[in-house]
């Protein structure tokens, strides 16, 4: 873990890079952070902007040869990194990774996912692990009781270490007091339960005080926060939670055939605990609305049909994003395949109150469907990592020339590999050109 010492270098970094700034850019960073934040409001909002915004995605490791497990074991090299791409390739809106603590994680004998600098080789590719952690006969005691469900039948089949919890009786049944299970948590299995609970605990807790407020760092430099997962909103499509969390692809695959209402009512409950807990966003934030970002992956044509789709994944999700739009949030949904003709669902929601981030290949056809009611996140393809700079650069001014018209347009570039700092900026430079109205 790192020391306060190498914490405090950090932001003396970020005082000393403060003022390198607004020497070369001749303005202060708190009038950069205004002129980005705008950018990006006004295409939200529906407003043309001064120019097309953008935001570039790089590997860490690809960028300043960190290695992948920088993100689970040294935040503050990950944080270096991140700031390092906002300052020299200046998007619109900052971003600063996602760590998670890889020696909670392994202290927690975590079982749905592998990550670098863990159970693998530092350079390893983090990969989610699916399973029927909820099996097929176990919806009604995940439906009467969530989180006597959530304690002793999900938390022991992710987290070894918490396996004791399976021998727990129902909660609900300790009306008459909690010392008749006393002498349990005295067994040598509860003890060291609650031992590697205690290490995890001091593992994050050391991790996020290194972590510190990322966002706000990036944004002392001037760059405004892309989206976040806001503590008080209410997640994405609940159907994704089920198939991916709770019964995996296959099982979820065959509850829509062999136990439909189960599975839909399971997916209207996980909605009703998260409302039911939801925040509203803070109307006073410098940065309200603020963005929410919201990763999903089962409702495209690939995985379910139209008629699938609309039973089983668009009424949750379109409760998720009105509800984020009613808490003051601007959701950002990431519809992470091509969706094609699916995404006129998107009419249904509020206009001007979402961005959605699709897939380059959807592009076109979203803006004909979706422009001047909700704007577009347009990432570049994942294979344009592969590209020659001209490559990428006439991909994305041809994207600028297909949907940009009165607005409604953010693109998300992906740097090739191998690609020089320099000539990346140059790049970058051509496009805010050619981006402006």
């Amino acid at each position: 873990m790192t020391c306060r010492t190498e914490i405090a270098k950090y932001q003396e970094e970020n005082l000393l890079l403060k003022k390198q700034i607004e020497e070369r850019t001749g303005k202060s960073v708190e009038q950069l952070y205004a002129e980005r934040a705008k950018r990006v409001r006004d295409v939200i909002e529906l407003r043309e902007p001064d120019r097309v915004p953008f935001l570039v995605l790089v590997e860490p490791h690809n960028y300043s040869g960190i290695p992948k497990s920088a993100a689970f074991y040294d935040p503050i090299a990950l944080k270096r990194t991140m700031r390092k791409m906002a300052i020299d390739l200046e998007p619109d809106m900052g971003e600063p990774g996602f760590p998670s603590c890889g020696a909670a994680m392994t202290a927690l004998d975590v079982r749905n996912c592998i990550w670098p600098g863990g159970p693998k080789s530092a350079d390893y590719d983090y990969q989610f692990i699916e399973g029927e952690y909820m099996k097929s006969d176990e919806y009604d005691m995940f439906l009467n009781d969530p989180s006597g469900f959530m304690i002793r039948r999900y938390l022991p089949r992710v987290y070894g270490a918490l396996a004791p919890l399976a021998k727990l009786p129902p909660l609900d049944s300790v009306f008459m007091g909690l010392e008749g299970l006393a002498t349990l948590f005295t067994s040598p299995d509860f003890l060291e339960m609650a031992k590697h609970m205690a290490e995890a605990g001091r593992h994050a807790e050391e991790f996020r005080k290194n972590i510190g407020n990322a966002n706000e760092e990036l944004a002392q430099l001037g760059f405004p926060p892309f989206a976040g997962f806001a503590p008080g909103g209410v997640g994405g499509a609940p159907f994704d939670t089920v198939t991916s969390f709770l019964r995996g692809m296959k099982g979820s695959m065959l509850d829509m055939y062999r136990q439909p209402d189960k599975l839909l009512r399971a997916c209207e409950v996980i909605m009703e605990r998260r409302i039911a807990h939801a925040i509203p966003a803070d109307a006073a934030a410098r940065d309200y609305p603020p963005r929410v970002g919201m990763p999903l992956w089962r409702g495209d044509p690939v995985f379910m049909s139209d008629a699938q789709f609309k039973k089983f994944y668009w009424p949750g999700l379109k409760k998720s994003l009105q509800t984020h739009v009613d808490l003051g949030y601007v959701p950002v949904p990431f519809f992470e395949s091509k969706f094609g003709d699916r995404l006129e669902c998107m009419l249904e929601l509020p206009k001007g109150k979402i961005l959605a981030s699709i897939e380059a290949a959807d592009a076109v056809r979203a803006k004909e469907l979706l422009g001047g009611h909700t704007s577009l996140l347009v990432r570049c393809p994942n294979t344009c990592k592969l590209w020659s700079l001209g490559q990428l650069e006439s991909f994305i001014k041809d994207l600028i020339d297909k949907c940009s018209k009165k607005g409604g347009l953010i693109i998300v570039i992906k740097m090739p590999d191998k690609t020089r700092i320099e000539d990346m900026q140059s790049m970058l430079k051509s496009i805010k050109e050619y981006g402006r109205n």
